[in-house]
């Protein structure tokens, strides 16, 4: 997350919620949350990656011509995969999200402001039959609320093949 701050919005928390499909009121009713013992509305599990949606340089955006962004009704471009670029096909390495780890050290709640501070974590390597040598690596995000408590570690981890696999 290349962002300063993100503000956990009541509403962002139930468009998350609803987009995952999980109804629980406590992620949308301000009347039902405050009378749980959390005293109101909270975050559903994995909501702190969605802060990659407020960095305008996060990697799975859409890039435009120009100066704009996604949304901006400029057309999009986007770069074509190819063998040079190791992003799919033709015998090129790939690069893959293998898993994705969340650590909760308290209750993210509406009305909190996360900072997050993102640092590499262990990597290894592996042999493959069909890809050749497998790179894992981690990279681990602290999210740490307005108090500078720490609510969420977050740890992701990518693979790197030596080749695609051919299907």
């Amino acid at each position: 997350m290349a962002i300063d701050k993100f503000l956990v919005e009541a509403s962002h928390i139930m468009m998350f919620a609803r987009s995952v499909g999980d109804a629980n009121p406590i992620y949308h009713d301000a009347e039902y949350a405050e009378g749980t013992e959390l005293g109101g509305i909270i975050a559903p599990p994995t909501f702190a990656q969605s802060s990659a949606q407020f960095d305008p340089n996060y990697f799975l955006r859409p890039k435009v011509g120009g100066d704009g962004w996604f949304g901006s009704g400029k057309e999009a471009t986007g770069a074509k995969p190819s063998k040079e670029s190791g992003d799919s096909g033709g015998g090129a390495a790939m690069g893959l999200h293998a898993e994705q780890h969340f650590e909760y050290h308290m209750t993210l709640k509406a009305g909190d402001i996360l900072t997050a501070t993102t640092k590499p974590g262990n990597s290894w390597e592996k042999e493959s039959k069909r890809a050749g040598k497998l790179k894992f690596s981690e990279s681990v995000t602290e999210y740490r609320n307005q108090d500078g408590e720490l609510v969420i570690t977050a740890t992701g981890v990518g693979v790197q093949t030596e080749r695609a696999v051919d299907s």
